[in-house]
């Protein structure tokens, strides 16, 4: 699985971002894709995730509200909405992907094989 990472720049505090991951591959029939960030000095923490299949979600209880990820099938493209953007939010995005992934793992970084290069988000006045 091939994963591309967009959409990222510079917002100012409480502005909108639509981050796209673009994938490619292997069929996706079991596949769960999810967003994830690290600010320097952090460890890469887990956004939001999405099973293509039947849609299953999961959403970092800090995010919850503010952030929504999403899927488009025919385009084989992730999404993640991100408003009210604040400053702690700044970090670089990374899309990731696995297969056969259960839920208790979709917030756990290392259960990813499969990462794209990050996009670098930005929010400040």
């Amino acid at each position: 699985v091939q994963l591309q990472a967009s959409g990222g720049g510079l917002v100012q505090p409480g502005g909108s971002l639509r981050l796209s991951c673009a994938a490619s591959g292997r069929t996706f029939s079991d596949l769960v894709v999810g967003w994830f960030r690290q600010a320097p000095g952090t460890e890469r923490e887990a956004v939001a995730v999405i099973r293509w299949s039947g849609g299953t979600t999961y959403c970092a209880d800090s995010l919850k509200g503010r952030f929504t990820i999403s899927k488009d099938m025919a385009k084989k493209m992730v999404y993640l909405q991100m408003n009210s953007l604040r400053p702690e939010d700044t970090a670089v995005y990374y899309c990731a992907a696995a297969f056969r992934l259960i839920y208790s793992n979709f917030g756990v970084p290392s259960s990813y094989s499969y990462w794209g290069k990050g996009t670098q988000v930005t929010v400040s006045s």
